[in-house]
Parts: C-alpha cells; sequence; structure tokens
C-alpha cells in the first residue's frame, strides 16, 4: 500500500507584512517561469488600478476656449467650412475621453475622416471643492459660451448624459442648433425597466444626500465607479483579472487594455448639488420629459426643439435603455421625416468606443450630419 506523501505545511503568516512571502514560496515551487509571469502579472494589475495611467485624448487637437467647468477643443482640420458640430462627452464620471479613445478607434477620429467640418469636443473638468455647489445652469452657460464662441449655430452631437444637456440647449435655443444626435441619451428616464431606472426609484435621496457630504459636498468619482462596477461584479472584480492573466504576454491586448483603464479607472469628481439636482429632477422626476423642467430663467418644453434628429440607441444598454432614448421621438417637435433612428448591437459604450460601432454606425451618423447643414 502507497503511503501519500504528507502535505507540506504552510506556516500561518497572520502578519500582513509577510504575506507576499508565502506567495512568492508557493510560486517558486512551480518554476521560475511561472514566478515571471505572476511577477509580470502583479505589476501589471497595480498599474492598471494604482492611478498612475492617468487619462489623455487620443487625437491631436487644440484648445479653443478655457473655462471653469470645461475646454473647448478643436479637432478641425486646417481651412474646415460649414456649419460647427460639437460633441458634447458626458459629464457623468468619466473623462471625455469615451469620445477620443485610442488611436484608430476614436469616435473624434471618425467623424473628421468622413468631412464632418469644424468640429469640437467639451472636456469636462473633474469638479474641486471650490464647485461643490455649482448647478445645472452653470454649466448649461459655459456650454452656451461654447456654442456662441463657434458662431451660435452648431450641429450638437450628445453623447449619454451629455444628450440631456444637448436636448436641454436645443429646447431653450432652438434657432442654435441646426441637427441634433442623441446616442445611448436618457430623454425619457422612467421608461424602459433598466437596471439603473431601478436603481434610482428605489433609493431614497438621503442616499446621495449621505454621498455627497461624505465627499465633502462633492459626489467623489470612486464612490460612482464602485457602483458602477457592482453592476457586474464578476466581471470587473473576478474576469478582468483572469483575462489579464491570460494575455499577460500579449502586447497589443495589454495596449488595449491600459486604454480603457486609462479612462475607466479615473473617475471625475462631480459638484455635490449638481449631482443632487440631476438625480432628483431629472432622474427621480422626470421633469425634462414632462415639460417641467426649468433652465436658464425658462420652463424647457422640448417639442420646441424642430431640427434633423438622430436617434442611436444600443440592444444591450443596461445604464441607457433604447425606450429612454426612442422617446425623444415623440417627445420632440421634430417632423418625423425628420428623424432618423437606429439601434445597434452591444451596450452602453459601446456605442461610443466600440470599433463595430465606430467602422458601420458612426460614418453613416457623419454622412446624416453633412447632408442635414450642407
Amino acid at each position: 500500500m502507497n503511503t501519500p506523501a504528507p502535505a507540506k505545511v504552510q506556516p500561518g503568516l497572520n502578519v500582513p507584512f509577510f504575506w507576499p512571502v508565502q506567495l512568492a514560496s508557493s510560486m517558486a515551487e512551480q518554476g521560475m517561469a511561472l514566478l515571471a509571469r505572476n511577477v509580470k502579472f502583479a505589476d501589471e494589475e497595480l498599474r492598471l488600478h494604482d492611478g498612475s495611467i492617468k487619462p489623455r485624448l487620443a487625437t491631436t487637437h487644440s484648445v479653443r476656449l478655457k473655462l471653469r467647468t470645461l475646454d473647448l477643443c478643436d479637432y478641425s482640420v486646417p481651412g474646415a467650412k460649414g456649419i460647427p458640430t460639437l460633441v458634447n462627452a458626458p459629464y457623468a464620471g468619466h473623462t471625455s475621453m469615451i469620445a477620443d479613445y485610442h488611436e484608430g478607434q476614436s469616435l473624434m477620429q471618425t467623424l473628421k475622416n468622413n468631412d464632418v467640418g469644424p468640429l469640437f469636443l467639451t472636456d469636462w473638468h473633474s469638479a474641486t471643492p471650490d464647485m461643490k455647489d455649482l448647478e445645472v445652469d452653470q454649466y448649461l452657460g459655459d456650454f452656451l459660451a461654447c456654442i456662441d464662441d463657434l458662431g451660435g449655430h452648431v450641429n450638437l452631437v450628445g453623447l449619454c448624459q451629455g444628450g440631456w444637456m444637448a436636448a436641454m440647449l436645443a429646447a431653450r435655443f432652438p434657432d442654435k442648433i441646426a441637427s441634433l444626435v442623441l446616442a445611448g441619451s436618457p430623454i425619457d428616464t422612467h421608461a424602459g425597466n433598466g437596471p439603473l431606472v431601478k436603481m434610482v426609484k428605489e433609493s431614497p435621496m438621503s442616499f446621495y444626500a449621505d454621498l455627497v457630504a461624505s465627499g465633502g459636498g462633492l459626489m467623489l468619482g470612486k464612490y460612482m465607479l464602485a457602483g458602477w462596477k457592482n453592476m457586474h461584479p464578476e466581471q470587473h472584480y473576478v474576469q478582468d483579472q483572469i483575462d489579464l492573466y491570460e494575455h499577460i504576454d500579449d502586447p497589443v491586448w495589454l495596449s488595449k487594455t491600459e486604454a480603457f483603464d486609462r479612462w475607466y479607472e479615473n473617475p471625475l469628481d462631480l459638484p455635490g448639488r449638481w449631482y443632487l439636482q440631476v438625480i432628483d429632477q431629472l432622474f427621480k422626476r422626470n421633469l425634462l420629459a414632462k415639460g417641467k423642467y426649468v433652465a436658464l430663467g425658462r420652463t424647457l418644453k422640448l417639442k420646441d426643439i424642430t431640427c434633423p434628429l438622430y436617434l442611436l440607441a444600443g440592444e444591450r444598454d443596461d445604464i441607457t435603455g433604447h425606450e429612454q432614448v426612442f422617446a425623444a421621438e415623440d417627445l420632440c417637435g421634430t417632423p418625423k421625416d425628420k428623424i432618423q433612428k437606429r439601434m445597434v448591437p452591444g451596450g452602453h459604450v459601446g456605442l461610443f468606443m466600440g470599433g463595430r460601432t465606430l467602422k458601420e454606425t458612426w460614418p453613416e451618423i457623419a454622412a446624416w450630419i453633412v447632408k442635414q447643414t450642407g
């Protein structure tokens, strides 16, 4: 009868200082090659999540305006003519890198390469403590200043939360907007039954107020990031690490992963007063869709929007369901023959930075913009 070899007894290292020692010992038993791979994995994992990889816009541009809340970035080709197109990135906790993500995978590059003329992007700033009491009106005011600086008549492209802001200005100043694109934008925030709709409805305002208070008057980006990750915990806390380990020797995969984490893992802080106003008036009470939202001194009526309208939604978008986007078709005053709708495969983020959507859908949108205003 064979006697099984006794299992090696591992010391009980209860002091955290010594945990890496035990880990190294275990890995060394599996061979130095595996040890090196695991060290490389640990190093890359730390780089991705320790804040050392900072967000940056992928494409060369200049800054036309520097305002308190944003930079207005100019992506225009030299000598570009025609009505300016202004892309309004979402101010929802992540940087405007969502619109200019990676070389060869950038919404701004796609629009630029498909003959959209003068081209600009809002690059929203992370809120500082002195900005904690800013409201939506202050952001609309700076957004309006950008439009006026561009001549007062633009094509607007609203991405995600940047869409409701674009719709507000289009309703408040309809003569300033030549055409409007709403991509993954929550216009009727009570439409559909997505997870975000349920979360907002079920959570009391005191919950959000407490988060703002704990952030010293700001809604801290790290709180929002934790909430987004917890919508898909297996993906963010388990599968991401498995994927990284399996691709640790693939430089192309690592480059794309670093680009994503450069954007995803570096959230912006938001003014607490602005955040509570948006949660209460837009998401809980749905005042914009109901025609009761007051902005810049006037009650907004979406029926005042009569310009050509393009609506883009994702089939599996769990942030902004297609019902919330397509509701604009009936809420806005644009004639039906001036409205274009498109549903594409994929989720929310893929609408703006997914390779397939950038290749197949955004060139179509670029052509639509040129056609409407050519």
